[in-house]
């Protein structure tokens, strides 16, 4: 009976669990309502939680994100990983109609986009050059930053343009937009990535504007990007003819494609494709593009798994931000 007698009473820890968590007050408010001491006060929130008075739940999908996180991590010893939760998204393919399955992929991909836009501006510092690669993810995810976030750091494009896609989702326009929504430096590419034959893009890379871009490749230290998928079935925009002809597509195909990252064909073993096409394209090169010491893929859908298993087992990815889908299926992949 004598230990009891210094135990608090079961009201007075409810009272200031109630207070501090339902009512919002702070510790020094509890203090003063209940006329006892700050400590006090802490040692009751405390033993709330000791005695589960007070217990938190993390409710799905919240919970299942986190837990795919860490798997993730875990498996692919991977810097980061974030699984965005789709919390408004239901995939039921029976019930729902080819506009409404199309508005549920992009809203998923605007998800990703805004963990990205979240994730970028906790890591970048002053101190940092960002790369980064075209894409619609990378589009959606500059909407998502806070202008009143003003960092001085380097952005660069890692590869030159595409005229065939629409302005908006061009390297240099998402580039150009980045720096400004920054505050920051930007360099840009004034090319395109893709040329008709080797010797003009050797020509192109010596020109002043072009060699100083790219001398900046070996100096990033943040790697934005996103990926576009050749298998199971070709998505990336890469693969529209308007890029690529039906022998490049075929030859892609010869050596085992799986898509594209930073302009470059990847394989299974997360290497380039070895065909002429490589030394047509002005971009960041894969051994650089490894040397960077953050490299941040964003991505959604089922449909990517391929090329980012592909990134990782190469080493052109550390860090992953990816929706629940993709998350699932690279971590069920063999």
């Amino acid at each position: 009976m004598e230990a009891e007698v210094y135990n608090q009473s079961t009201f007075i820890i409810l009272k200031a669990a109630y207070l501090y968590y339902l009512e919002d007050k702070s510790q020094n408010e509890i203090a003063s309502l209940l006329n006892i001491s700050v400590p006090t006060v802490s040692r009751l929130i405390k033993k709330a939680k000791d005695e589960k008075i007070v217990e938190f739940v993390i409710r799905d999908p919240y919970l299942q994100c986190i837990e795919l996180e860490q798997k993730l991590k875990n498996k692919y010893q991977l810097k980061d990983v974030i699984v965005a939760p789709a919390t408004n998204i239901h995939h039921q393919q029976n019930s729902i109609d080819q506009a409404e399955e199309m508005d549920a992929t992009d809203n998923v991909k605007k998800l990703v986009a805004l963990e990205g836009a979240r994730y970028i501006q906790r890591i970048i510092t002053e101190r940092d050059v960002l790369g980064v690669t075209w894409g619609k993810t990378i589009y959606h995810l500059i909407h998502y930053l806070n202008p009143c976030q003003k960092i001085n750091a380097a952005f660069v494009t890692m590869h030159g343009s595409i005229s065939f896609i629409s302005n908006e989702l061009d390297v240099r326009s998402l580039v150009s937009r980045m720096s400004m929504t920054f505050g920051g430096r930007n360099y840009s590419l004034l090319t395109e990535g893709l040329l008709s034959h080797k010797d003009l893009t050797a020509t192109l890379k010596k020109e002043k504007n072009i060699e100083r871009v790219i001398s900046m490749f070996d100096k990033i230290t943040i790697a934005l990007n996103g990926v576009g998928a050749f298998c199971p079935h070709p998505t990336s925009l890469l693969s529209s003819p308007e890029y690529l002809n039906p022998h490049e597509i075929a030859e892609l195909k010869k050596k085992e494609v799986v898509g594209d990252l930073a302009l470059r064909f990847i394989d299974r073993q997360g290497q380039e494709c070895d065909t002429d096409l490589k030394e047509r394209i002005i971009a960041i090169d894969l051994e650089t593009f490894r040397n960077i010491p953050t490299k941040v893929t964003v991505a959604s859908g089922k449909v990517k798994t391929e090329i980012v298993h592909a990134a990782i087992k190469g080493n052109l990815t550390n860090v992953l931000i990816v929706d629940y889908a993709l998350g699932e299926s690279l971590l069920n992949h063999v």
